[in-house]
């Protein structure tokens, strides 16, 4: 689908999102509902500056890890060490997403024939027992590792630290109408449905968790959102 049409799409037919999903969406961050409603939306440029700020700190500190996770990567099967994926950005626009290979490089020709052991209901695949996992790749899906190179497409401006995850083209072609809200913003290393469960959160309710951000983001937000993650990695909830 073109961006144009994705546009048309979610300025006509985006709903409102319901009252208590909003209600939901404080409580799980903490945040006062009253200071929610008053606090300013977050500037293109706060969110930039936030991004940029993160991702080189974030490389100065995890650069050990990232060359350690290059070598288990290249030891452990054959092929590369980072993969790369079409995904759908902001407004329909698609890009080149980055992560460390977690699977055999004959995944994307074995998918097809796995979509009916999917374990979550909806357009989007994940199967807790996927034969296509290698064993260094289940370990750094299950602390995340595996999505750290995605801070590149931080820095080129394709993704944000926090927003929705991204998806790709076949399933943004199978989107109902109302889901192309959740493509308002940037999609995000982390974000409200990656620290509440993962892959255990329906297709539904994180359409309706994607939206609510994408009308409702701030600063007290993002940084909310941040440090949970970490307790969300640590816990491993839906990660696999």
């Amino acid at each position: 689908m073109m961006r144009t049409e994705i546009e048309a799409e979610f300025a006509l037919t985006a709903p409102a999102i319901e009252p208590r999903v909003k209600t939901a969406f404080c409580l799980m961050l903490g945040l006062d509902l009253a200071d929610d409603a008053t606090e300013q939306p977050l500037a293109a440029p706060q969110q930039r500056a936030l991004d940029l700020a993160l991702s080189y700190v974030a490389i100065i500190l995890l650069f050990p890890l990232l060359l350690l996770t290059v070598l288990a990567v290249k030891l452990d099967s054959r092929g590369p060490a980072l993969f790369r994926q079409t995904r759908v950005g902001r407004d329909g626009s698609q890009f080149t997403l980055y992560k460390f290979r977690s699977m055999h490089i004959d995944a994307e020709e074995r998918r097809a024939a796995l979509l009916e052991t999917s374990d979550r209901d909806g357009i989007c695949f994940k199967s807790r027992n996927d034969p296509r996992i290698t064993r260094v790749g289940r370990f750094i899906r299950r602390f995340s590792i595996d999505e750290l190179p995605q801070i590149l497409n931080v820095l080129h401006g394709d993704m944000s630290i926090v927003g929705p995850r991204p998806a790709l083209p076949s399933e943004v072609a199978a989107y109902p109408p109302h889901a192309f809200g959740r493509l308002a913003v940037n999609p995000g290393i982390t974000g409200l449905w990656q620290v509440s469960g993962r892959a255990e959160v329906s297709f539904d309710r994180m359409i309706d968790m994607d939206i609510e951000y994408a009308r409702n983001r701030n600063l007290s937000m993002d940084v909310a959102l941040i440090l949970s993650t970490f307790r969300a990695v640590l816990s491993g909830r839906g990660a696999y």
